[in-house]
């Protein structure tokens, strides 16, 4: 944006208003998507000035101004009409007021409750006596510094005062047990999906004029249900297992989708692996507070005879989770726009995506139940064969087989 405003203030007072508007537009073009906005706040031209210069140059490159059509007009210096807002002194500060009334302006406004469009702002502003186009408002927006954006996910809830120091404990591991050779996962469920004819976010190639038809209201179907994918990713071969539940998100069916994914996939990558290590979210079926996790866990872990390391992200730090952008949004990608009209559709468009960075995932449909709500006892807790790090031990911990002494 410094560039061009230098240029500007080098070529402005040498160049006459038509070629001044057409250099504008040929930078603006020059820029591509969002090049006349960029141009228009870099040297205080209005957009429709650069809009037209832009037809100017689209009509001379379809058919050059023959000498009958005579030369653009000219203006003389200082000839036109003045800025709105020159003439208006009050237009910038109420328009200012309208359009961030929480910091400026009256806090009650009902635009501060509702869409403010450039529309109904040039309305509310024609009834305060400012007689001023939507177009002009877009202008005088971007002179401002003002742009529709959208609201963007950054806020992650409280800090904890130990969530980099815990970052650093498992990166840690994750390097301890890739050095060995030993198996890295990362695990989560997926967020639940509705099966049937139901509009599935995103779009999709169809012929022109036949979108597929899907339901209006997204009621659950009795007998299809919904769908609980949970997801194993091994950080270090880039593959995954998804484990399609029909049932509840329970402790019992993440274990279960562990061990059917080192059945499949991880004893055979891993044969001489004697440990696991595992990352997971904090919270859910697999969260740190969680006794049946813990209980299932070492279940496995006497049945694998591995001895199995967990541990947990800190609280609101879910996004961090490998497998949330390394696996599960290319799932969602690769089924974008399709309504999932089956369980079978659902495990084919899991086991067909596939990157770029060769991400290979398997998937399977678990027709279990697993029952909600059983209860540990401290008792059952305490037979737990557990060993936790000096470091966050509630996040941080091993179970290993009960009869291996290590």
């Amino acid at each position: 944006m410094a560039t061009i405003e230098a240029k500007y203030q080098a070529l402005s007072s040498r160049l006459d208003e038509a070629t001044l508007r057409m250099w504008a537009a040929v930078e603006a073009r020059s820029l591509g998507r969002g090049g006349v906005s960029t141009v228009a706040k870099a040297i205080g031209m209005s957009r429709t000035t650069i809009h037209a210069g832009l037809l100017e140059l689209k009509a001379s490159a379809a058919a050059p101004p023959s000498k009958s059509h005579g030369q653009p007009r000219v203006r003389a210096p200082g000839g036109g009409r003045k800025k709105l807002a020159d003439k208006d002194s009050r237009l910038l500060s109420e328009l200012d007021g309208l359009v961030d009334p929480a910091s400026r302006g009256d806090p009650m406004s009902p635009l501060r409750w509702t869409c403010k469009s450039t529309y109904r702002l040039s309305d509310e502003l024609k009834r305060r006596g400012h007689e001023v186009s939507q177009r002009t408002i877009c202008d005088l927006l971007s002179q401002m510094g003002f742009s529709l954006q959208s609201t963007r996910k950054t806020r992650e809830g409280g800090k904890h005062e130990d969530r980099d120091a815990q970052f650093a404990h498992i990166a840690k591991k994750v390097a301890d047990y890739q050095a060995t050779g030993d198996p890295v996962i990362s695990v989560d469920t997926k967020k639940k999906e509705l099966i049937g004819d139901f509009k599935n976010a995103g779009s999709e190639w169809q012929p022109e004029g036949v979108p597929e038809e899907v339901r209006v209201y997204d009621f659950i179907d009795p007998e299809l249900g919904k769908v609980a994918p949970y997801g194993v990713y091994d950080l270090t071969t880039n593959t995954g297992w998804v484990n399609v539940g029909i049932d509840h998100d329970t402790a019992e069916f993440a274990v279960e989708s562990i061990r059917r994914w080192w059945r499949e996939m991880g004893e055979v990558v891993y044969p001489r692996a004697h440990r696991l290590l595992i990352t997971a979210d904090c919270g859910g079926s697999n969260g740190y507070r969680v006794r049946l996790w813990r209980r299932e866990l070492q279940k496995w872990a006497d049945e694998s005879r591995l001895s199995i390391q967990v541990c947990h992200f800190p609280p609101g730090t879910s996004k961090w989770n490998k497998i949330e952008h390394r696996m599960f949004c290319h799932i969602t990608a690769n089924w974008r726009g399709r309504p999932l009209l089956s369980r079978e559709v659902v495990v084919n468009l899991i086991g067909s995506t596939t990157t770029r960075k060769g991400l290979h995932i398997k998937a399977t449909l678990d027709e279990n139940t697993y029952a909600p709500g059983i209860k540990v006892s401290d008792e059952e807790l305490a037979t737990l064969s557990i060993e936790r790090d000096e470091f966050h031990g509630e996040w941080n911990y091993r179970l290993k087989p009960r009869d291996q002494h290590v």
